[in-house]
């Protein structure tokens, strides 16, 4: 049995990127991932004809720096574009533009007073340094303090109430404020808002980072699920997996904490368990159409109506060219739920069905025989809640083992999860390690 230098759980940018450090440093990694891909949440996937699509919507700001800077050090910065693009939102039965300060103005939706409120929000957002001083409120009353209820209501209710479900009231105001932050400084000149995308997605820059790790003498196993761990005191001796142990010196845990805490069963005190599964998350179901038609120019689709089941409409393709996907339309429909929401449940037919019923009266033109195929992505563990005063309770990286470390997307905060940002732990992971 092969003793390696370091044993990473997980394929997603976080643990990719700390065997790519790591193997570059001479370290012998293996890399265990329970799917067929690489790339987690941000891998892509085939229809029958061949074309590759991510699983899930994937683009990063034109002010993250750790996707580009992994770019240029694999030598594919010529693969990344940037473009503008084109949001909206839709509300009370129609759409409304949202990429400029002048389409706000335009958004008769709410009061010219409450326009102006809502403009400025982000230079109130941004006076705000220390974000422990809001982390005691939930979103709502931190935004209604700010903007008023009518805004709120509007505009930022229905978008909280899709994204966390269940879980809309609990979660604390650190979350929005750092999307504000982020959004407000992603405009360019005019106004409008910039985003970079990677050529042929976020899925083949990770089958990149797999080819460099083994070039550099490492190794990446795909269809392997860790399901327990084997220790001797405080030292971690194996993983084991359903093709046998895999020993190692050091060990890095990356998916959720639920299913590291499932790993741990049998080897750590039941208390360290139920401190990784204090983390609630929701799950989320994104459906992806393959179009023959255009479902509109807008490539980020706020849904602020409540009637609607989904945060919003993504199309895919008004942001990178259709020609990619041999002249069909790229859409997503992305919806958060607890695994306990019936939804959950539905096969993949009845969950179609379910989106195009909804689909249609947001644009009464779409007909059923436009879809030329589609695929149901699932992801148990998609978004952690972050909930009041998160950072007292958050498990940090430590493991009952003196050579087990953990890195999650539920870890980054007051950041939201992120391929920049697990690049980045990545990155700090493979320094501890080393």
């Amino acid at each position: 049995m092969t003793d390696y230098d370091v044993v990473i759980v997980g394929g997603g940018f976080t643990g990719l990127t700390a065997a790519y450090a790591l193997s570059k440093q001479g370290k012998r990694v293996k890399v265990l991932e329970a799917d067929s891909t690489a790339g987690g949440l941000a891998g892509v996937f085939e229809f029958n004809d061949g074309v590759k699509v991510e699983k899930f919507y994937h683009h990063w700001f034109n002010n993250d720096v750790f996707v580009p800077e992994l770019v240029k050090e694999l030598g594919l910065d010529g693969d990344v574009i940037l473009l503008p693009t084109r949001t909206g939102m839709y509300f009370n039965g129609r759409m409304w533009k949202l990429s400029t300060p002048l389409d706000l103005l335009r958004f008769k939706a709410l009061s010219f007073i409450d326009r102006i409120r809502l403009g400025l929000l982000v230079f109130q957002v941004r006076k705000i340094k220390d974000w422990k001083t809001i982390e005691h409120l939930s979103i709502r009353e931190w935004l209604e303090s700010m903007c008023g209820k009518s805004v709120y209501k509007v505009v930022w209710e229905p978008l909280i109430t899709s994204k966390f479900s269940v879980y809309a009231e609990a979660v604390n105001a650190v979350w929005m404020w750092k999307k504000l932050v982020l959004r407000g400084s992603t405009r360019n000149d005019k106004g409008g808002e910039e985003l970079a995308y990677f050529k042929g997605g976020f899925g083949r820059l990770a089958d990149a980072l797999v080819t460099a790790i083994r070039a550099n003498g490492g190794e990446v196993e795909f269809n392997t699920r860790v399901d327990g761990v084997v220790g001797e005191g405080r030292k971690m001796l194996a993983v084991k997996t359903s093709g046998g142990e895999v020993a190692g010196k050091k060990f890095l845990f990356t998916p959720s904490f639920p299913l590291i805490a499932n790993m741990f069963e049998g080897a750590a005190e039941p208390q360290w368990q139920e401190r990784l599964r204090r983390v609630k998350y929701l799950g989320n179901m994104c459906l992806v159409l393959r179009l023959k038609q255009s479902l509109s120019d807008t490539y980020w689709l706020n849904v602020n109506d409540p009637g609607f089941p989904f945060v919003g409409v993504i199309e895919h393709t008004n942001f990178d060219t259709p020609d990619n996907y041999k002249g069909t339309h790229i859409a997503y429909l992305s919806r958060y739920l607890a695994t306990e929401d019936p939804v959950w449940a539905y096969n993949d037919e009845q969950y179609l069905d379910f989106a195009l019923g909804h689909l249609k009266r947001m644009f009464p033109n779409f007909e059923k025989h436009w879809v030329v195929d589609y695929k149901v992505w699932r992801s148990e563990y998609a978004q952690p809640v972050t909930e009041r005063n998160y950072s007292s309770y958050v498990p940090d990286a430590s493991t009952p083992f003196d050579n087990a470390l953990i890195s999650t997307m539920a870890q980054i905060y007051p950041e939201d999860r992120g391929t920049n940002y697990a690049i980045r732990e990545g990155r700090k992971v493979a320094e501890q390690l080393l």
